[in-house]
């Protein structure tokens, strides 16, 4: 039989493995933030345009998705622990490389590995939640995790650009290898979750029928976190170059990642009281308008920090909140045993966007601004909310 849920009254920090999915993702998305907005700039280093830095992202993102649709089955397979610690690696390792070059072509391959890796962090992350916490407490477990791997960017993110050019890339590089030392964490998460999966005697995933009902019941959270990812994604990858100076780049960065990291932890006991439906509408609406400030601040003439900084920083808002409040939805839209399926969706979401914002706002910039490019996303959002009030249940 399971192991018995653990009670509504413990704290989920104490839930066994909770610990090492904490450590581990901490990590992980420690090597990932730095190099989100420093590689670009490698890039622009190079030789490469608007257009090509946002590909830089946006391959990151291409091989995330495609690889997590593979996850479920690779659990399946292979189980937690050699899935996770390869994960680890593949996302990690791949960061010494860059210091060999900063040619377009063999950024864009580097970036590739590094998105399978980080494929697997995401969805065996987000998935290690829903296995290890009982379900009344979803939403306080997954703003515990969403602040572990919100930390590391509220720190490293806004700091990437500024180590970069003031003290070295290589240092960014170095840095962003902190992933392989997460192995001995998923070593112990995997063989915590192995154990678990064998005592139920059933695979993480049974793949089983009903599998088109359950993609149908994760298209709204899935399609509300594209649209609020894919601005995040923007911003994550072009604040430093159209923020007009490290400063206000710095700032810009820092307010949008604590808004996230601490939204995405307080909201989730707001999700587990009233459910996660009635704040997605409200939340896209405040996205656009922070996108809107944002556009304001960088049009005509050059930027304008305050107004920078506090268009990022509501933008930050919807974008941690909007994190957790999905996720929540997207496990209690489907069977336990599928858990991992909701995962990979969902992270097939978050991923997707801040691919699309890299790419697609990157393409609008170098044919009209960044400008335009970010009220673009702001009208994404507004049409999103739309949906979501139009597709309420009926009570």
């Amino acid at each position: 039989m399971r192991r018995p849920a653990p009670q509504p009254s413990s704290s989920v920090a104490r839930v066994p493995g909770f610990r090492p999915l904490l450590a581990m993702s901490a990590l992980g998305f420690s090597g990932y933030a730095l190099l989100l907005p420093a590689a670009p700039l490698w890039a622009v280093h190079g030789g490469a345009g608007e257009g090509g830095a946002g590909l830089v992202n946006a391959v990151l993102m291409l091989a995330t998705v495609l690889t997590q649709t593979t996850v479920p089955w690779l659990l399946r397979r292979v189980g937690w622990r050699l899935t996770m610690t390869a994960g680890v690696v593949l996302l990690g390792a791949p960061s010494l490389l860059f210091m060999a070059t900063d040619q377009l072509g063999w950024l864009l391959g580097l970036s590739a590995v590094r998105g399978m890796g980080f494929a697997v962090l995401t969805v065996c992350g987000s998935s290690a939640v829903a296995a290890l916490v009982d379900g009344p407490r979803h939403g306080r477990a997954i703003g515990l995790y969403g602040l572990s791997i919100a930390f590391p960017q509220l720190v490293l993110v806004p700091s990437a650009a500024w180590i970069a050019e003031t003290l070295d890339f290589r240092v960014v590089f170095a840095l962003g290898a902190l992933p392989v030392l997460a192995v001995p964490f998923a070593v112990l998460l995997g063989r915590c979750l192995d154990g678990d999966a064998a005592r139920a005697g059933r695979p993480v995933d049974d793949g089983g029928p009903g599998r088109g009902r359950v993609l149908l019941a994760l298209v709204m959270p899935s399609l509300v976190l594209l649209a609020v990812t894919t601005p995040g994604g923007a911003l994550l990858t072009f604040a430093p170059q159209f923020a007009g100076g490290a400063g206000a780049a710095v700032a810009g960065l820092l307010g949008f990642t604590a808004a996230t990291a601490l939204s995405r932890w307080g909201v989730g006991g707001l999700a587990d009281r009233f459910g996660p439906r009635v704040f997605l509408a409200p939340l896209l609406a405040f996205c656009a308008a922070g996108l809107g400030v944002c556009a304001g601040a960088i049009a005509d003439g050059g930027p304008r920090p305050v107004l920078l900084v506090l268009g990022m920083t509501m933008v930050g808002v919807s974008y941690g909140s909007l994190q957790n409040l999905t996720l929540v939805a997207a496990f209690a839209a489907v069977p336990a045993r599928q858990h991992s399926t909701a995962s990979a969706v969902w992270n097939i979401g978050f991923d997707a966007g801040t691919g699309l914002g890299s790419l697609v706002v990157g393409f609008i910039a170098a044919g009209t601004s960044f400008s335009v490019g970010l009220l673009t996303t702001a009208v994404v959002c507004v049409v999103a909310a739309v949906a979501v009030v139009l597709t309420r249940p009926s009570r």
